[in-house]
């Protein structure tokens, strides 16, 4: 079994716990434990460059993610995070859309189940699913951060489009 490494990033709407094996990020969760977790001696490349892409987001930097990570779910999950990656940053869009674009219309429910066993946060941007009536619905970090994060990249595509 691969070893696990973690670091937490001090993100404006709190501790983002990001965890990678040597080859790959494996989670970034946020953690409201305000745990204090050291810096490991060794740091694998992959972890500091997901450390680095996140602070590069929340400075609004960064649209786009291009270190590895690994997705581990059922074939179902999987085929639903993909799904997330397509929707551009700064828009959103309902469950039921990401039940029509994985060809399985009736599936809204467990879209909204897989989209809430996520481990990658911001990276899959399940923040940016939100209800067919337009209305904020679930997310695990909270509704609060969910609204934070729209708002951010909302008001960092009208800056990149002005400049």
């Amino acid at each position: 079994m691969n070893k696990t490494y973690k670091l937490n990033y001090d993100s404006p709407i709190g501790t983002l716990a990001l965890v990678s094996n040597d080859d790959a990020v494996i989670s970034i969760m946020f953690n409201d434990q305000n745990e204090d977790v050291s810096v490991p001696e060794v740091v694998p490349q992959v972890l500091r460059n997901c450390y680095e892409q996140i602070h590069e987001y929340f400075k609004g930097k960064r649209q786009e993610f291009t270190f590895p990570y690994l997705l581990k779910g059922t074939p179902f999950q999987e085929m639903v995070w993909n799904a997330l990656i397509d929707i551009s940053y700064g828009q959103t869009v309902s469950y039921q859309d990401i039940a029509n674009v994985i060809k399985n219309e009736k599936a809204i429910r467990a879209v909204g189940n897989a989209n809430g066993k996520n481990k990658l946060s911001i990276v899959i941007p399940c923040h940016r699913i939100i209800g067919s009536n337009g209305k904020l619905t679930g997310y695990a970090g909270g509704l609060w951060r969910k609204e934070w994060l729209l708002k951010h990249e909302k008001n960092f595509v009208v800056k990149n489009k002005t400049v």
